[in-house]
């Protein structure tokens, strides 16, 4: 098949390249570079520096696609409080164009949601950006027929994520600041809970939401257990240090993967304590 993914050279797309190619699809990669990485590029894959947010035909990169995944985004709440007009017009005039660029194509599209939105869409920037993307597919969905499936993602982490900074998450901080032997920097009071999803379960959901017969609403794609960021810090069996608490994030999350494996069949299977124990053991690099 013929696949577009935006956000190609960043940490879920990396991941999903890779599994895109290995299963011998033609793919693409779009993206601006502004938190991907030219080191993740595939071999096999075509990639295009370039912003969503400057292109209404998209044919050029590629003209009779399957599938399109739109993960491009800048994923990450912080940042948002600081530049949010640029957090918002990723968001939502980039996924504008694609969906009305798909508008006439027989194409799926599957869009990279976020399980913040369950704590309300004015939480943050982000999250408001995620919020309004998600309404802007259904609209396409409902009144033009686009066939677009919303994945939301869980506090995921693995490989190729970002360990250096402000895009960065607390799997990627803690890693880095093990192998770099400093104290784990806790936000808060460190009871705040986090369904940590590994990137293999990510990509498997969003391969099985494109292959569904059906375009879905909404797919929860999480681990269906959580964490405190205190119980994470002691997988690590290192030093701590707490931080101030950091505004608009949620005090907890945790997927319900019922329904997704209902609709699509999705059962993770990678835990975030074997993730660490790689880590410890230099297994990951």
């Amino acid at each position: 098949m013929n696949i577009l993914v935006t956000g190609g050279a960043g940490f879920v797309g990396t991941n999903l390249i890779k599994r895109l190619l290995k299963d011998g699809h033609n793919v693409v990669s779009l993206d601006n570079y502004s938190t991907g990485k030219a080191e993740n590029e595939q071999e096999g894959c075509k990639y295009y520096d370039v912003d969503i947010r400057d292109v209404l035909d998209f044919d050029f990169f590629m003209e009779d696609v399957d599938v399109v995944y739109h993960l491009a985004a800048l994923a990450r709440i912080q940042p948002s409080f600081i530049n949010p007009a640029n957090t918002l017009e990723i968001g939502i005039l980039g996924t504008m164009n694609i969906l009305e660029w798909v508008r006439e194509k027989d194409c799926k599209v599957v869009f990279a949601g976020s399980s913040s939105v369950h704590s309300g869409k004015m939480k943050n920037p982000y999250t408001f950006s995620k919020y309004v993307a998600d309404d802007l597919c259904l609209l396409y969905k409902e009144h033009f027929d686009v066939d677009v499936s919303i994945c939301r993602f869980y506090n995921v982490y693995g490989p190729h994520q970002l360990t250096e900074g402000k895009y960065c998450t607390v799997v990627g901080i803690f890693e880095r600041q093990y192998k770099t032997n400093e104290p784990l920097t806790i936000t808060g009071d460190g009871e705040q809970r986090r369904d940590f999803t590994h990137i293999d379960d990510i990509v498997s959901g969003l391969i099985l939401t494109s292959e569904s017969e059906t375009s879905h609403k909404t797919i929860e794609l999480g681990r269906g257990n959580n964490y405190s960021i205190n119980e994470l810090a002691a997988m690590f069996d290192k030093e701590t240090e707490y931080i101030e608490a950091r505004p608009g994030e949620a005090r907890v999350t945790l997927c319900d993967t019922s329904e997704a494996n209902m609709k699509i069949g999705y059962k993770p299977t990678r835990n975030i304590e074997d993730y660490v124990k790689e880590v410890i053991s230099g297994d990951i690099e």
